[in-house]
């Protein structure tokens, strides 16, 4: 636990050297589990010392992702959703990019 206001269980964590992922699952509801998204990425970010760290919430077919920013103290959420198996290229290149870190 980073502190009592930051806790909670990680659904996925994918980890690669020094990047992380957070994968957030949730049965309907994206806006509520981008928001448990948020806080665990920063509490994660604290825990490991880093600056950035992507996370994605996904309902299954549908999937959405965000950024923390930790020293512009801000988290993006991408307007985009991705869906199964519509945008499965684009999912999967979106992950392997955030997990190796590509900008």
């Amino acid at each position: 636990m980073v502190s009592n206001w930051l806790k909670g269980n990680l659904n996925y964590l994918l980890w690669l050297e020094h990047s992380l992922l957070v994968v957030e699952a949730k049965n309907d509801d994206l806006t509520r589990g981008f928001t448990q998204l948020a806080v665990e990425i920063i509490a994660l970010a604290k825990a490991k010392d880093q600056d950035k760290l992507y996370g994605a919430i996904t309902i299954g077919d549908a999937w959405r992702f965000g950024i923390l920013d930790r020293t512009e103290k801000h988290i993006t959420q991408d307007i985009a959703l991705y869906r199964v198996p519509d945008d499965l290229d684009v999912l999967v290149r979106s992950l392997i990019g955030m997990i190796q870190n590509v900008e």
